[in-house]
């Protein structure tokens, strides 16, 4: 996969993650464990840049006498979110087109 598509797609699925309530990094790694393998050294650098980009906030609480970090999403993440929708549609129907079967595709020589 493409280096660019791949960190678009992942920063998408890390929105995603903290898009129903606030959460922190192990979690976030927990909560994609089904979807994607996504390591530490992966992902805080995609939260740090969507920090940067105004996508999400953080705030540090102690949590058993440990200071976490817990990632919120903004309005400009949850707009990424649905940019990134409207465009996958578009892929989506790209994809059907260079898949589909060549004319002649399929067709028995005599």
């Amino acid at each position: 996969m493409d280096v660019q598509m791949k960190r678009g797609l992942l920063e998408i699925c890390v929105l995603s993650a903290i898009r129903d309530s606030d959460s922190y990094g192990y979690r976030i790694i927990k909560d994609l464990k089904p979807y994607m393998e996504i390591s530490e050294s992966t992902l805080y650098p995609i939260l740090r840049r969507l920090e940067a980009a105004g996508c999400l906030t953080v705030r540090s609480e102690t949590h058993n006498g440990r200071l976490r970090k817990y990632y919120h999403i903004l309005p400009a993440g949850e707009e990424r979110i649905r940019r990134f929708r409207e465009e996958w549609r578009e892929l989506t129907a790209a994809y059907r087109f260079i898949t589909r079967p060549a004319a002649g595709e399929g067709e028995r020589e005599s």
